[in-house]
């Protein structure tokens, strides 16, 4: 109960984050432009890889960490502490290193660099990582809702026209140092006074490394499409890409919830010797990442040439084909999550992780580059998809001999038959009915609605048991 508990906190949280620039992208669409919303994912691409070279890797090291040493108070709080230095020292040794960037930049994007490094600061601050492995989901969603309430409001009261880029840019990335300077209160109900004279920041950093590796190639290649695109194309082409990746991420902060609850739970169970229950942890996991994730994936190609002209508005009709193209992504990243962060990460198998997730990104910009040439942004929707096939085919490679495939794709064609089933009707629908927002509602209903009676019928393993088990307790 309490990992499904910790799955709807962390999505909602995950959805809540992403939930202003989605509520605000149609406004933005038309304020700031194509070119306007390029302008802002080519920096921001840039700005990321500071963030990811000044994090090393403590997102998940620091989550397993803390989730191996919570039942012991002083060393959650030693461990915390060293952790949270070493990052400080790390993120300012990025900084450094991006003032000197400064000096080579365009001059008239200068301010927009400078507005970014607010998110770069931000980063140094982020502590969510400690309430993952704490398996406290709640505090990062209540801390949160206000500041980025705010965030909404400052962007409908503040962002008029393009001249007000640079100011929407430092909106967004001072909520995020905001939002992560308030968790910092709540930290008082799990750890206490630190045993400074035993601190050592630095044991930590060859261990943080080793998950930094992969870190580094998931960021990269999340950041360098934008980076290529507006290299080899042009801004505008990286603000088309930008549009089609943030609906997409949207959908995938719901498949990759359970990525960041189950790491925790599952290192717990690894730590205590526990293997049979760490796979019936995958197998469970990977069932219902597939359920959550084919109804999304088809949905979005679906409902793209639909939802895109009502949504962006006109400009941005070249978004729909990245969109149809892009949403196969969250079945794959739903897959390798489950595999990667759920049981590769915890299990200690760091090596098999590591080289999926840098294989992607090498075949990713590989990729890039002559499908940019040859078809831009399309390319780069390509590129992306050809990278996740790449990253989900290597890990299920490697767990082969630990795994019996036939209990981890258990009723997956029931799922595939209910998804496609449900693409069918709503992408006819879209090309039936008039293209108004009620319409778009009526046609992402009737999916959903053909999806949930298609599986009430064809009964796979996962709706089986979850029947079965409501039944038993009534």
């Amino acid at each position: 109960m309490k990992v499904i508990k910790n799955y709807l906190y962390n999505a909602s949280y995950q959805i809540f984050v992403l939930l202003v620039p989605l509520i605000t992208t149609p406004y933005l669409a038309r304020v700031l432009g194509p070119h306007g919303i390029g302008i802002n994912a080519f920096t921001n691409s840039i700005i990321q890889y500071f963030i990811i070279f000044g994090s090393i890797g403590v997102a998940i090291y620091g989550n397993r960490q803390v989730a191996y040493v919570r039942d012991n108070k002083q060393k959650l709080t030693n461990t915390f502490y060293e952790i949270f230095f070493m990052r400080i020292v790390t993120i300012s040794i990025a900084f450094l290193v991006f003032f000197i960037f400064l000096f080579f930049v365009r001059r008239d994007w200068l301010s927009y660099y400078i507005a970014q490094s607010f998110a770069l600061l931000a980063a140094a601050f982020d502590i969510s990582w400690f309430f993952q492995g704490v398996e406290d989901f709640a505090v990062t969603v209540v801390r949160n809702l206000v500041v980025k309430i705010i965030t909404l409001i400052s962007i409908f009261t503040m962002v008029k026209s393009y001249n007000d880029l640079a100011l929407y840019i430092l909106i967004l990335s001072l909520s995020l140092l905001i939002g992560n300077l308030t968790l910092f209160p709540s930290l008082r109900r799990f750890i206490g006074k630190p045993q400074w004279h035993k601190l050592k920041l630095f044991r930590h950093f060859w261990p943080s490394m080793v998950l930094f590796i992969p870190e580094i190639a998931t960021q990269v290649y999340l950041q360098v499409n934008k980076s290529m695109l507006g290299l080899l194309d042009t801004v505008t082409a990286s603000g088309y890409f930008e549009q089609s990746d943030k609906i997409v991420k949207m959908s995938l902060a719901v498949v990759t919830a359970t990525g960041l609850v189950m790491l925790p739970h599952v290192s717990n169970a690894y730590k205590n010797g526990k293997m049979d229950k760490v796979k019936g942890y995958l197998y469970t996991s990977f069932e219902f990442v597939t359920a959550v994730a084919v109804p999304l994936t088809f949905g979005i190609a679906a409902i793209a040439p639909a939802l895109i002209p009502l949504f962006l508005g006109p400009k941005f009709m070249p978004v729909i084909p990245l969109m149809m193209i892009e949403s196969v992504v969250v079945l794959l990243i739903g897959w390798s999550n489950a595999i990667g962060v759920q049981y590769l990460v915890p299990t200690n198998q760091n090596k098999a992780y590591n080289y999926s997730v840098v294989l992607g990104a090498v075949v990713n910009i590989v990729a890039n580059i002559p499908l940019i040439i040859l078809w831009g942004a399309v390319g780069t929707a390509i590129a992306t998809v050809i990278s996740e096939i790449t990253v989900t085919g290597y890990q299920m490679y490697a767990i082969r001999k630990q795994i019996d495939m036939r209990k981890l794709f258990v009723s997956y064609w029931k799922y595939l038959f209910a998804g496609l089933a449900m693409f069918v009707l709503v992408f006819w629908l879209g090309m039936v009915l008039k293209n108004t927002w009620l319409m778009v509602t009526l046609e992402i209903g009737a999916g959903m609605v053909t999806y949930s009676v298609l599986l009430l019928i064809l009964r796979p393993h996962l709706i089986k048991n979850t029947l079965a088990k409501l039944k038993k307790r009534n």
